[in-house]
């Protein structure tokens, strides 16, 4: 693609430690994080937790925070890897042991934009090697392909144990990524004339209104909204110890929205896809599920299955990749 714009693909990376501490990470002062998110090149805009654990809204997408697990997104041309090594010291001093460690992020639209150690995956699986510690002595990093060359998946895993972990009661994360967004739905995140003065929070509450996100993909979930100046909105949801997460970016010619959840059980997984598919009617949709064993998926609403892929990482049970278009244009291949 010419020219640059947003990036708005994540990359993701999600810790897990072992402690005696009931409260473990969430011990983590808002200094410390600053610290940490400056590494980023990113700051808080909005906090919120529960029993459970915290959710951040960042300027560049989301944090949370649980006693034993992290899980941080930042898009754009943030340098997520820089924050690994001050994580696992501050982690050190709160007591904690890192157990595993799981990287991921789709192909960036704007790669050559990256800074480093984001302009390859090879660089950022270096990356990773040379800062974790060697008790995660089991590591894996592979590339999930689609039949589309601007679609693929990044999988890094690092485990101190290959196998997946039984005391997690097998959660799954689904990870859904966007673009070609329908122009209407694109539309609604934007700040309207009638949205000036408002604050981020304010006008984020009336963005998750217009787009019925609450009603449809994230259900029961108590919502901390964002909006930001001229355009793109985030979304963390928290229901008891589960978490979900909206990021849209909606300029025309990149416009981008991605869609985080975990759930108890893979039934639930084609239902929550759909209801998203229906409030973003994307071109383009792909989805990452991790989890115990391979998990298949089909769409209604337009969409259909162009490509599937799935492997084992140590630590993190199987990560299937599979890709959905409503054209056929670059997907007939």
């Amino acid at each position: 693609m010419a020219g640059s714009g947003f990036e708005g693909f994540e990359k993701r990376l999600e810790l897990h430690f072992s402690g005696d501490d009931p409260l473990g990470l969430r011990r983590l002062s808002f200094k410390a994080l600053d610290c940490v998110l400056a590494a980023v090149q990113c700051t808080v805009v909005s906090a919120v937790g529960n029993a459970f654990f915290d959710a951040y809204v960042l300027s560049e997408s989301s944090l949370f925070l649980y006693p034993a697990k992290l899980v941080i997104k930042t898009c754009g041309t943030t340098g997520l890897l820089h924050s690994v090594p001050l994580l696992l010291s501050h982690a050190a001093g709160l007591g904690l042991q890192l157990l595993r460690c799981k990287y991921t992020h789709g192909s960036f639209i704007f790669p050559r934009t990256q800074p480093p150690p984001h302009c390859s995956f090879n660089e950022e699986v270096v990356f990773l090697d040379s800062n974790l510690p060697a008790s995660l002595r089991h590591r894996k990093a592979r590339v999930l392909p689609s039949h589309s060359l601007r679609h693929k998946w990044h999988v890094y895993s690092a485990s101190s144990t290959v196998d997946y972990p039984v005391e997690d009661d097998n959660p799954v994360t689904v990870e859904v990524c966007m673009t070609e967004l329908d122009r209407t739905v694109a539309g609604r995140f934007f700040l309207c004339p009638e949205n000036a003065g408002m604050s981020g929070h304010e006008a984020g509450q009336e963005m998750t209104r217009r787009a019925s996100i609450a009603a449809t993909a994230a259900p029961q979930a108590f919502i901390c909204d964002f909006a930001f100046d001229p355009c793109g909105y985030s979304m963390n949801g928290l229901q008891a110890d589960r978490y979900s997460t909206i990021h849209v970016t909606p300029e025309e010619g990149y416009s981008y929205a991605s869609y985080e959840c975990v759930v108890a059980n893979k039934s639930e997984i084609q239902s929550v896809l759909e209801k998203v598919n229906a409030v973003f009617r994307p071109g383009v949709m792909s989805v990452s599920v991790t989890g115990g064993h391979a998990v298949w998926i089909e769409i209604a609403g337009g969409l259909r299955c162009r490509s599937r892929a799935a492997d084992a990482f140590p630590g993190a049970g199987t990560v299937t990749y599979q890709t959905f278009a409503a054209g056929m244009d670059e997907w007939s291949a």
